[in-house]
């Protein structure tokens, strides 16, 4: 039985997922990556909002049947596909909180984020491009004493693992009543500070308000084809892929990062209009006669994990479709702004920004200013301020603080002073980005200390991904083992491949 939608309060995810079900059921819904089979060893599905809810219930009733009790946090470590949709908005249906693994982080990183959250259960795939994911879930569950339950798709799954493929085979009744509220908590994701790794817990009002800033500013069209190839463990993975569909009311295809011939097939297999990649992925788009390969795509989102590098970026070609700069913040928010009609990046002035910024007295979205310290900082109804509360001072710490409404970002930022532009300059010290994973450099020395004396691994700059990891030891082979067994993941392991498979 469906619960009842109710009105009466802020909505969440699956709520506005059941208002598009009750009035376009048949309308498609979920398309899977057309690699899939490569990616995971299954096939590529092809969902309508009726077949997507009845894998939802069926989902949910499983959660509810394994014991977990409400509010309780259920893990997910899934690639870009069609389950990772399903799983979190049948989380959220049973009342669960989903905490985002990303799919790099290996044993040391997941038992540290199981611990940190509490995690009941944890859900993953069998494997992930070759790499058994649930052994590796199955090795931090162990390790982490809160979970009661771990459950997988895919083939091949280990023993104690509940299979969800079979679960999605058959029905179940069970339900329970869940207040759907937007303020409920809906996700935790995770962030690297100059103070340390960090939890970052978001209502659905706070991804709600992430995905409106990006689909009113993008101008969005309602029905549209929606393609992602972002990777979605992360709160603008999810707000940019998942929240924009909701609120678009059209169909969601997925790409699993990344292959460059199936994505352009995609594409345009699917009449995709709207595309939401990594920006560098975009403007490499527009190099090769955008128009006559991709003839219906309309919009461009384009996501930055340096933000600093936007404004020295190549001009977009406007002729043919829009493109919309997302400045990415870690795990602490989001602004973007679409590019004018002469492609140039347009100008982030400070203050309060609206959705859409030309309409006088539009919502606002956020506010952007700059701190005494020099650095960006951000607020509004997306932002959670308190995940990033600095701790207080020893010597105060029974005295009350008084609540901070923003977050201060970290990134160096200075005012134009021809244009009151605000400039963003460099990232933030002592922190080390690797497309979407973010490392203390302190982390880094710690474990080449680790490898005993002559070895090195460090970050340098890398135009397209903030940074790229290198290392040097007296035997690289046996330092990759040494990495591996620590349970780190591959971006600290292949630092140290051998200078014959570099290039």
């Amino acid at each position: 039985m469906t619960p009842v939608i109710q009105t009466n309060v802020p909505p969440t995810l699956d709520g506005l997922f059941r208002r598009i079900l009750a009035r376009k059921p048949d309308l498609l819904a979920l398309l899977d990556p057309l690699n899939k089979l490569r990616v995971t060893g299954q096939p590529p599905q092809r969902l309508t909002f009726a077949e997507a809810d009845r894998a939802i219930s069926a989902l949910s009733a499983h959660f509810i049947e394994a014991g977990l009790p409400n509010n309780s946090v259920v893990a997910v470590q899934l690639p870009n596909t069609v389950e990772f949709v399903l799983t979190v908005l049948a989380a959220h249906r049973a009342g669960l909180v989903v905490a985002l693994l990303p799919l790099l982080w290996r044993q040391a990183e997941l038992t540290v984020a199981l611990n940190r959250t509490g995690a009941r259960a944890i859900v993953t795939t069998g494997k992930i491009d070759g790499v058994n994911h649930a052994d590796l879930a199955m090795n931090a569950a162990a390790e982490a004493f809160s979970i009661r339950h771990v459950c997988g798709f895919g083939n091949d799954l280990p023993e104690g693992m509940a299979s969800l493929d079979r679960v999605l085979e058959g029905q179940s009744p069970a339900t329970r009543a869940v207040t759907q509220d937007g303020r409920r908590a809906a996700i935790i994701s995770f962030d690297v500070t100059v103070d340390g790794f960090r939890a970052v817990p978001r209502s659905h009002l706070n991804l709600i308000a992430g995905g409106l800033a990006l689909s009113l500013e993008s101008d969005i069209p309602q029905g549209t084809t929606v393609m992602s190839a972002f990777a979605p463990a992360s709160f603008a993975g999810l707000a940019s892929s998942l929240v924009v569909w909701l609120l678009s009311g059209g169909t969601l295809a997925l790409h699993h990062p990344f292959d460059g011939d199936v994505f352009e097939q995609q594409i345009d297999e699917h009449s995709c209009e709207t595309l939401i990649a990594p920006a560098q992925l975009a403007l490499r788009l527009a190099e090769f006669d955008l128009p006559s390969r991709l003839p219906t795509l309309r919009n461009v989102i384009g996501l930055w994990r340096a933000p600093e590098q936007v404004a020295s970026s190549p001009v977009w070609p406007t002729e043919h479709a829009t493109l919309t700069d997302v400045y990415l913040f870690g795990e602490a928010g989001l602004f973007s702004a679409l590019r004018a009609v002469d492609g140039a990046p347009a100008p982030i002035q400070p203050g309060p920004h609206g959705a859409p910024r030309e309409v006088p007295g539009s919502s606002i979205a956020g506010e952007i200013f700059l701190t005494p310290r020099g650095t960006l900082a951000l607020r509004g109804p997306m932002v959670a301020p308190a995940a990033y509360a600095p701790a207080p001072p020893a010597s105060e710490a029974l005295s009350a603080q008084s609540p901070r409404d923003f977050v201060d970002t970290d990134y160096a930022a200075r005012l134009d002073r021809s244009t009151g532009a605000i400039c963003i300059t460099a990232p933030p010290s002592g922190i080390m980005a690797v497309g979407g994973y973010r490392f203390l450099s302190q982390d880094l020395q710690e474990w080449a200390r680790r490898l005993g004396q002559g070895a090195l691994l460090t970050a340098l700059p890398d135009r397209l991904s903030g940074h790229r990891l290198a290392g040097r030891a007296q035997d690289n082979a046996r330092a990759r083992e040494a990495l591996a067994e620590l349970g780190l993941n591959p971006l600290m392991v292949e630092a140290f491949r051998d200078r014959a498979y570099q290039n």
